[in-house]
């Protein structure tokens, strides 16, 4: 099943701001949260989807890459909001409802909640990915190997030496925030902050664990495998949501940010969508046509050239050039014909070129059919 436009999912229009995609996101949380919605699972896919969608259009680098590419920008074999889970979701409540988790007043909690702890999140990584011609005409699935923050498999990324060397703060009570009662002119005031004991956490730490050093975290290789979308071009940015460094104490991971490079191809050169070759053919054959092998991104090609060729003329192969990402649209091929002249000739040649040059055939004599080179480019680029 295809996915949803994420305006329409949020259903707002492509102008809204970063006001009204809080504001959709918020009634559409509250409306499908799987604790007002017991046991639904259509609403619970409702609710991720909301979530999904406000990942991306809240976002401001990833909202652009989905207004100008749509999913393939953002979402290609985990790239974007495609891999959020429950733990994900709850954590962009401290920024759509100003702390923690709603729901646990409106519904008496819940075990996945996270309260008022602060919620940590790894910072982005990002590589580069060098692609051919070819592959970026057809898509291609790349593996790199990625060198990164990872949860400590001796603590279990809690930082800790053991379960017994770290216990819930006294100080918030696992909150992770504590509030304070001000007396006012007005009244009185409360107000919440982060704990000072815990950082935010919700747990102290008495021994560290000695791997990581308390950090919970420690350096890492990881193996992905990366679909890339045909048509991407130079300087394009992909992202794979939650591939970047890890986050301490279970915090949400980072996303891998990939910038696409081009490889230049030995006889090919890219125009935006267009693919274009220059090709050389002597005067005998402009004059007399001929068939000649050129190469495409699917293979070779034979093409016709008509006698009596000029150089400079363009000839045009449909459907052979490179695909519009998210779509199913693809350009040309266009082959510029130009006319060798050789820069030495022998003695023979010479005299055979001097009896051809007084030939009424050989004086320039343009028709009204035989196009400037201005009007060539300007027929490229209609």
């Amino acid at each position: 099943m295809s996915k949803r436009d994420y305006y329409d999912v949020l259903g707002i229009s492509r102008q809204a701001d970063a006001a009204e995609i809080k504001s959709a996101y918020r009634k559409l949380a509250i409306k499908y949260h799987p604790d007002k919605n017991p046991g639904d699972k259509e609403a619970e896919e409702l609710f991720k989807e909301a979530a999904e969608a406000y990942e991306i259009l809240s976002n401001p680098e990833k909202k652009a890459r989905y207004d100008r590419f749509g999913h393939a920008g953002n979402s290609a074999s985990g790239f974007g909001g495609g891999g959020m889970n429950m733990e994900d979701i709850f954590s962009q409540f401290g920024d759509i409802f100003g702390g923690g988790n709603p729901f646990e007043s409106f519904f008496g909690g819940g075990g996945r909640s996270r309260g008022g702890r602060r919620v940590q999140k790894g910072s982005n990584l990002r590589i580069k990915v060098k692609l051919t011609l070819e592959e970026i005409a057809k898509g291609v699935e790349k593996k790199v190997k990625v060198n990164k923050l990872v949860h400590c498999q001796t603590c279990d990324g809690t930082g800790a030496k053991d379960k017994s060397s770290y216990h819930t703060c006294t100080t918030c009570g696992g909150s992770g925030s504590v509030r304070r009662v001000t007396n006012t002119i007005l009244g009185q005031m409360q107000t919440t902050s982060t704990c000072p004991a815990c950082n935010g956490e919700g747990i102290e730490v008495t021994a560290k664990c000695t791997t990581c050093k308390g950090e919970g975290l420690v350096r890492g290789e990881e193996t992905l495998s990366i679909n890339i979308p045909a048509g991407v071009s130079e300087g394009m940015q992909l992202s794979m949501s939650g591939k970047g460094n890890a986050a301490a104490r279970g915090g949400i991971p980072g996303d891998l940010i990939i910038l696409i490079e081009e490889v230049p191809h030995d006889t090919l050169k890219r125009d935006g969508i267009n693919v274009i070759y220059d090709l050389y053919i002597n005067f005998a054959d402009a004059a007399l046509g001929t068939s000649v092998e050129i190469p495409t991104i699917d293979g070779k090609a034979k093409i016709k050239i008509e006698p009596g060729t000029q150089g400079g003329k363009i000839l045009r192969l449909k459907g052979k050039g490179i695909p519009e990402v998210n779509s199913y649209h693809k350009g040309d091929q266009l082959v510029y014909v130009n006319i060798w002249t050789p820069k030495a000739v022998s003695s023979e040649e010479r005299e055979i070129l001097e009896k051809l040059k007084g030939s009424a055939n050989f004086k320039p004599q343009p028709g009204k059919s035989e196009k400037s080179f201005f009007e060539r480019i300007k027929e490229y680029f209609e």
